[in-house]
């Protein structure tokens, strides 16, 4: 993170709260982009990481999550992502010597496949799990679409991904691997996810950042609106027992909340207060068994602090029983994820 981001992130300090609560974050990237430009740090990696998670909390162990980094140069180019994989191996291998704490960073992995390859993406798949039998977890295939143009990007999947045969297909053999699946859509999309879930009953699917709300372009200005309707599509999704939903993202300026734009940082308890509404429907909606509080970071690092943001997750569920708490802060990622336990790490 450059500089005059640090500067602007540490004008809102807090000590954590409940500091000895355990913690799994269920969802973070690394990356090294030396021409990176932007506020997105070109560099985040085990050192970035650790520092971020340095402000007190117990953070016992993470889960990486795809994002397009160290993919292979050459070879077949539904080989390439392989080397994401074994990129973050070697991080988490580092991690795990325990020199740089007690944090074991990316003892689960998420990968990337083309699951329109079909039944074809199956060597992909083994080449992931040989790569990292030990971590290798899921695969994200993200599926992010509008009609929009403010919205749609270079990153844009194809319209109605989900509900393609071919992706189907490919979908199939998550359930033979062991595999689980990350969603990430946006809000609008919900009903096909809901549609996929259905289809494959027995396949983990995760939802990344409560379905990716939407507050930019045609959706500018229509708060309300836009709830309603991601609430509808939630309603969906909580029918299948078989999705789970990450509880972050709401940094990101997709979902335009404006915090990145402010003069100083939000504290956690306006972020409570603005969040709680979206993170305490979806308790209601799947149950607090059923969905995890992630930091998606980097990403959501530009609108608040890691300690910032935890420290809020903690007053939004203060309410609740020590058993949900727990299970939204770490058991339901250690399960989902097939991680170790606390006493095993």
């Amino acid at each position: 993170m450059t500089n005059v981001r640090e500067t602007w992130l540490n004008l809102t300090k807090e000590d954590p709260i409940e500091p000895e609560m355990p913690i799994c974050d269920p969802h973070h990237h690394l990356w090294d982009h030396p021409n990176a430009t932007g506020f997105f740090p070109g560099r985040y990696l085990l050192e970035e990481l650790i520092k971020d998670i340095g402000g007190g909390h117990r953070i016992v162990q993470t889960v990486f999550l795809q994002c397009g980094s160290m993919y292979r140069k050459g070879g077949p180019k539904e080989m390439q992502p392989i080397g994401e994989t074994e990129f973050v191996q070697g991080i988490a291998a580092q991690s795990a010597s325990g020199q740089y704490g007690p944090t074991r960073v990316a003892a689960g992995i998420v990968g990337y496949a083309d699951l329109t390859l079909g039944n074809s993406v199956a060597p992909v798949l083994e080449a992931h799990l040989a790569t990292s039998s030990n971590r290798f977890r899921g695969i994200r295939n993200g599926s992010t679409w509008d009609a929009s143009a403010e919205i749609a990007g270079p990153r844009s999947a194809p319209k109605g991904l989900l509900l393609d045969s071919r992706f189907r297909e490919g979908f199939k053999l998550l359930q033979k691997y062991g595999l689980s699946f990350d969603a990430w859509l946006y809000h609008p999309q919900l009903p096909e996810l809901a549609d996929l879930a259905g289809a494959f009953p027995n396949t983990t699917i995760i939802l990344n950042h409560i379905g990716g709300l939407l507050g930019i372009g045609p959706y500018s200005g229509r708060r309300d609106d836009v709830f309603n309707d991601w609430k509808r599509g939630m309603k969906l999704l909580a029918a299948h027992p078989n999705v789970f939903v990450k509880l972050g993202g709401l940094g990101m300026t997709i979902s335009a909340f404006g915090w990145n734009e402010r003069p100083a940082p939000p504290n956690s308890t306006e972020l409570a207060k603005t969040m709680a509404p979206y993170y305490q429907t979806c308790i209601e909606l799947f149950g607090a068994n059923r969905c995890m509080f992630e930091s998606n970071f980097p990403v959501d690092k530009l609108s608040y602090s890691y300690t910032v943001m935890w420290n809020a997750f903690k007053r939004i569920s203060k309410g609740m029983s020590v058993v949900d708490r727990s299970a939204l802060f770490y058991d339901n990622a250690v399960r989902v994820y097939r991680l170790p336990t606390a006493d095993e790490v």
